[in-house]
């Protein structure tokens, strides 16, 4: 935030402006004169302003400008650049810009306003907040995202005129955020600077010692540079190759981060030192990978073509590391003059290409897949900090290439799994997934892709997303789509028994149906919602599903508030709902019937497991929806002597959908070929195993162990253990129940 003592410096200012003035001659008169007029603006709105340097602030927006013209940017991106603190800092409204400048000029300030006058509870909601506004107005326009890495950059670049307690904080921020943005955009130049600079100020004893040794090893190594250059012009000459080259040095923070992640000392870091070979066509590039592997032994493993297999952002460019005079390593890197130009201004290239290019989809090409990703995340995610999880998630610039049967090449980040692949298809593919094939062979949904894997996913019309999908995708993408579809089914489910327990409690009030959602029971239903805090009728339904309301206590209220409109309750149905069950109380639901068919608004308690025949009782936890416990389990007793009201009965269906987990344990006489017997006996009675526990411990003569095991009722479970008793070498066999408590 800029000082608010005044201090006239107006040469300063002018002169950062003549400055820019001269970066200008690619743009018309007329477009000069609106940058003029848009610099009369934001000098006047930032009058007195100073910095923390003591420059006058309009410095600050000169210098974004600056960055801006040597990406070649357009008339309205610079104008926006000298005004992007003007809403911010000095009351300037979006609709005064739009009647002084357009509004295209005033979308792009707008986008890159910070939400400073709305209240969060946490910084990082803010900062969440303050980024999906700026990817909405960057998916509109990517000029937005350019002027705020061109502001993040001034910024670092000054960041030692800030207060030492700020650097910590912006510094994390521009690693994490702001440069993986700056690569995948494609502005590579600007990607290790802002590393460098955050580097700079997060650790500035390494960076210190880092950058004296890196002086060092520049002097003791120029020879060695020399040399390379001389013998690699010489190559090229006697192939009669009209080449460019350019040595290029890794950034202090490369060097840092391989150092810290292979534990090397900085003298084992041997490929600090590059060339950068620029020809003429595409085809020169493979012609003068030829000539280098002439010329020295390239290093196995070391070679990667970006340029057949572009990288996301649109990078292109053969990598090769050689074994140079006295074994050093060297990397070089061979592309045409279009791809540096992209390599280094990425999506800013468009600019540049503008003009003698107008049908160029470089823009379209670089990033668009990455916003638009971005774009469904902020979509399906309404909370701020899952929000800023996911946008870290696929800011990760490493990537996997691999296909699909069809051989349309995917781009996914290191690490991304089947899961990723099948999101990354079609939201409606991941969504439906049961099984893979990788390079032909069936493979698990979790497996990790790597670099050339062809992919194939089967899916199944009627498969739908598992919550254990959360703990291995890696992308932003998938991620949102499992959590938005998992929220949205249990939303459902949820509203369909919040609904049952709301008319089974309205039924104890002795009013037979809920009131319809229509224009008659209107009103009734608006006085019940500002009475719970609801907006919507389905979202207090949801609310009751979930347990986050007390169905007997809405039921009451909305009793009193239909009695207001002349309904009146059914003496006979009370006494039939409240005193059948011997419930005295006034807090009885009535009877919630299960199947197995509930869906995620009803869970079945892993500590006791309970199985049609058991005795259950509901529990309605809050904001997790009803938690079915065996009667008799100790955890539903400390809840019910803590929390009675929030227990309501429930029962069995005649005839459940689906079978229950239940735990068996048996003890068995060690010896060659136990489980494989045991496990035949619990198949032989129609029990399914889910999972097997035998515990860390070394065996014993005699040992326990555990299986999940899938029944449809008590009487198949008893089926199942007396298939148990049966089997040799088994001692006992028993349902495993938690201890009374």
């Amino acid at each position: 935030m800029p000082s608010p003592i005044a201090r006239p410096a107006e040469s300063a200012a002018a002169a950062s402006f003549a400055a820019l003035l001269g970066k200008l001659d690619y743009l018309g008169a007329a477009d000069i004169e609106s940058i003029r007029q848009a610099y009369r603006f934001a000098d006047e709105a930032h009058l007195g302003q100073l910095r923390k340097n003591g420059d006058p602030y309009i410095t600050h927006p000169i210098a974004v400008a600056a960055q801006c013209a040597e990406w070649k940017l357009d008339a309205q991106a610079l104008m926006a650049a000298l005004m992007h603190d003007a809403i911010e800092d000095c009351g300037v409204t979006k609709q005064e810009l739009v009647e002084r400048f357009g509004a295209p000029v005033a979308d792009i300030v707008d986008g890159l306003t910070k939400l400073e006058k709305l209240e969060f509870d946490t910084r990082e909601q803010n900062q969440a907040e303050s980024f999906r506004k700026m990817l909405l107005a960057m998916a509109k326009d990517v000029r937005v995202i350019l002027i705020k890495l061109a502001d993040r950059t001034h910024n670092m670049r000054t960041m030692g005129d800030m207060p030492r307690s700020k650097w910590q904080r912006i510094s994390s921020e521009t690693l994490e955020i702001y440069a993986p943005i700056a690569h995948r955009l494609g502005l590579n130049f600007t990607y290790r600077e802002l590393q460098d600079l955050a580097f700079r100020f997060l650790k500035p004893w390494r960076y210190e010692v880092l950058s004296k040794a890196l002086n060092k090893s520049r002097t003791r190594r120029r020879d060695l540079i020399s040399r390379v250059q001389r013998e690699v012009e010489a190559a090229f000459a006697r192939e009669g190759m009209q080449v460019r080259i350019m040595g290029r040095e890794k950034t202090l923070y490369s060097v840092y981060r391989k150092m810290d992640s292979k534990h090397l000392s900085f003298s084992q870091v041997t490929d600090i030192y590059g060339f950068r070979i620029i020809v003429p066509e595409l085809t020169d590039c493979y012609t003068a990978l030829g000539t280098l592997h002439q010329l020295y032994k390239p290093l196995p493993g070391k070679f990667r073509d970006y340029v057949a297999i572009p990288k996301v952002n649109g990078y292109q460019s053969l990598h090769t590391t050689l074994i140079g005079p006295f074994g050093t390593n060297i990397e070089f890197q061979l592309r045409t003059h279009a791809m540096d130009v992209v390599a280094e201004s990425g999506v800013a290239a468009h600019w540049l290409y503008k003009a003698s290019e107008p049908n160029s989809d470089m823009s379209q090409r670089l990033g668009t897949q990455w916003l638009q990703s971005l774009l469904d995340i902020q979509q399906e995610t309404h909370d701020a900090s899952e929000f800023w999880d996911h946008i870290k998630i696929d800011l990760f610039p490493d990537a996997v290439y691999v296909f699909t049967p069809k051989s349309k090449i995917m781009a996914l980040p290191r690490g991304a799994t089947v899961m990723d692949f099948a999101y990354a298809i079609h939201s409606d593919v991941g969504n439906r997934t049961v099984s893979a094939r990788i390079n032909g062979e069936e493979r698990p949904l979790r497996t990790e892709l790597s670099n050339g894997d062809v992919v194939e996913v089967i899916t199944d019309e009627k498969a739908q997303p598992n919550p254990a999908w959360l703990s291995f995708v890696k992308t932003g993408r998938a991620r949102s789509k499992i959590r938005h579809h998992l929220k949205t089914v249990a939303q459902e489910h949820s509203l369909e028994l919040g609904e049952r327990m709301l008319g089974q409690a309205l039924r104890s009030e002795g009013i037979a149906q809920l009131p319809a959602a229509d224009g008659e029971h209107a009103a009734t239903w608006d006085k019940l919602l500002r009475f719970t805090g609801n907006r919507t009728r389905e979202e207090l339904l949801s609310d009751i599903g979930m347990g986050k309301r007390i169905a007997s206590m809405v039921g009451k209220k909305l009793a009193v508030l239909l009695s207001e409109t002349g309904v009146k309750p059914d003496t006979v149905l009370i006494s039939t709902e409240r005193y059948a069950t011997g419930q005295e109380d006034s807090l009885a639901h009535g009877v919630v019937t299960l199947d197995g068919s509930e869906g995620l608004s009803v869970q079945y308690a892993s500590c006791c497991k309970p199985i049609p025949g058991d005795r259950i009782v509901g529990y309605l936890g809050r904001g997790e929806g009803l938690v079915v416990h065996a009667e008799d389990c100790g955890v539903a007793r400390r809840l019910r002597a803590r929390d009675a009201e929030r227990f309501l009965e429930v029962e069995w269906a005649d005839e459940p959908v689906r079978a229950f987990d239940t735990t068996v344990v048996v003890t068995v006489t060690n010896g060659k070929g136990v489980l494989a017997r045991v496990a035949a006996a619990i198949a032989s009675a129609e029990g399914d195993i889910t999972h097997v526990d035998m515990g860390d411990e070394p065996a014993q003569t005699a040992t326990d162990i555990r299986f999940s095991v899938a029944v449809r009722d008590r009487q198949h479970l008893a089926d199942v253990l007396r298939s148990l008793k049966r089997t040799p070498s088994v001692i006992k066999a028993q349902r495993f129940k938690p201890a009374k408590t």
